[in-house]
């Protein structure tokens, strides 16, 4: 089983001020988790699209328990490859995030689109999703749990970032509505939208990957 996680959040900043932003986010006081970040491929297409591709090291603190089971030199760094891509024209950015290294321990997928208001076109729509597994029999089910409430908590960590950026950039802080509570999805919808991620980082790894990709997958 896959643990998922959906949510949608307006945000009341134009789309271009939070593209902006997340180039900047870090650091900043609420991700002191994050310690580097890198850009390995950068490239704007015949469609002005801009194509990039980073690698970001986080600190990947175990819970207590976690501590009693798993090998205490098991690194506390996980590396994260994360693929975007900037469409100026139609006013979307989307992002493709997934962890390198501990993937037997847990996998987390995330992709997040940020839209242009079509209601409110000074407003961004902020979608994000997530799939969390685990391939450590007998112990998945806890794995993924902590997985999803970490993943969570990072992520209204993540908002509070942006926002951050944005109120030092423009002043006052922009307000941020959440749309929707989290969701759990199951069955076949939840797999097809996983397998719908999947494939569509995969063609997007693929397009920004320059001639030697076992670099950097």
């Amino acid at each position: 089983m896959v643990k998922y996680f959906f949510n949608e959040t307006d945000i009341k900043s134009t789309w271009d001020h939070v593209t902006s932003a997340f180039w900047q986010r870090y650091p900043n006081p609420f991700s002191t988790h994050v310690l580097t970040e890198d850009v390995v491929f950068r490239e704007v297409t015949a469609d002005h699209q801009l194509r990039t591709r980073r690698l970001l090291t986080k600190t990947n603190r175990l819970p207590r328990w976690a501590e009693n089971i798993f090998p205490t030199n098991l690194s506390r760094c996980v590396y994260i490859l994360e693929d975007s891509v900037v469409d100026p024209v139609n006013k979307s950015f989307t992002t493709y995030t997934w962890n390198l290294n501990h993937t037997t321990l847990m996998t987390v997928r995330e992709r997040c689109v940020f839209q242009q208001s079509e209601e409110w076109p000074l407003c961004t729509e902020i979608k994000r999703e997530a799939w969390i597994s685990s391939g450590i029999y007998g112990f998945s089910r806890p794995i993924q749990e902590f997985g999803l409430a970490r993943f969570k908590s990072n992520q209204v960590k993540a908002m509070k970032g942006l926002e951050h950026v944005l109120a030092n950039q423009h002043g006052a802080p922009p307000h941020w509505l959440l749309r929707d509570p989290v969701k759990d999805a199951s069955g076949k919808a939840k797999g097809a939208a996983m397998s719908a991620a999947t494939e569509k980082a995969k063609s997007l790894a693929s397009a920004a990957t320059p001639h030697e990709p076992s670099q950097y997958v």
